[in-house]
């Protein structure tokens, strides 16, 4: 009976702990980049475009004339105008920060969405209210200035195509280009029309001729 209460507790101690198992680590949470015209960017350091993935922690940086998307799912929406560089931090519990160096930005943070926006030097620039739905932050940044000044959506928006958060609706985009046409086309077209017609007053011509005298017979 000894000898078998030895062997319990050896094979008891040989079985691995439950508790001290390894626990499966929990899928990263990951955002997807889209640049204009599929042309590249720097992200980390190395050359990436549209489709591919970008973790936490990633910095970013467009080049002259190029704009990006970062689809950031239930998070929101960033854009990027040209000569924009950043640092993006984000996690599953609905927290954005954004570390701006230089240029331009549209974030449009979602739901339950909790974005802050500080510069390099650790000076909070901004931050959104997710209790009124994550807000829409636009800014613009010169390095050497004493802040950033609130950016232009419309301009992100051009620079990024019709993709992004600005384009749809955070500062016009598409929606305004549209509207600048009909306008255009209006005052060029429709308005001489209109003043031409002014212009002519009443219509000189009656709308029914009138008859013109029955001749007398002579003698």
């Amino acid at each position: 009976m000894f000898a078998m209460a030895q062997l319990y507790v050896q094979l008891g101690l040989a079985e691995p702990s439950p508790a001290n198992s390894a626990a499966p680590l929990p899928q990263a949470f990951v955002a997807r980049l889209t640049t204009r015209r599929d042309q590249p960017i720097n992200v980390n350091g190395a050359s990436a475009a549209t489709g591919a993935t970008i973790l936490t922690d990633a910095v970013i940086e467009t080049p002259a004339d190029v704009g990006a998307t970062i689809n950031l799912g239930a998070l929101g929406t960033l854009d990027l105008g040209p000569n924009t560089k950043i640092k993006l931090e984000f996690d599953r519990n609905g927290k954005v920060r954004i570390v701006l160096f230089k240029g331009c930005f549209v974030m449009g943070g979602k739901k339950n969405t909790d974005t802050e926006v500080v510069l390099e030097d650790g000076t909070v620039a901004a931050k959104s209210d997710k209790k009124k739905g994550g807000g829409l932050l636009n800014l613009c940044f010169v390095p050497g200035a004493s802040g950033p000044t609130q950016g232009n959506a419309t301009d992100v928006g051009a620079a990024v195509g019709s993709t992004g958060v600005a384009a749809a609706g955070g500062g016009g985009g598409p929606n305004l280009l549209v509207g600048g046409i009909l306008i255009g086309a209006f005052l060029g077209v429709g308005l001489p029309l209109a003043l031409r017609q002014t212009d002519r007053g009443t219509n000189p011509s009656p709308s029914t001729p009138t008859s013109s005298p029955t001749p007398t017979g002579g003698g």
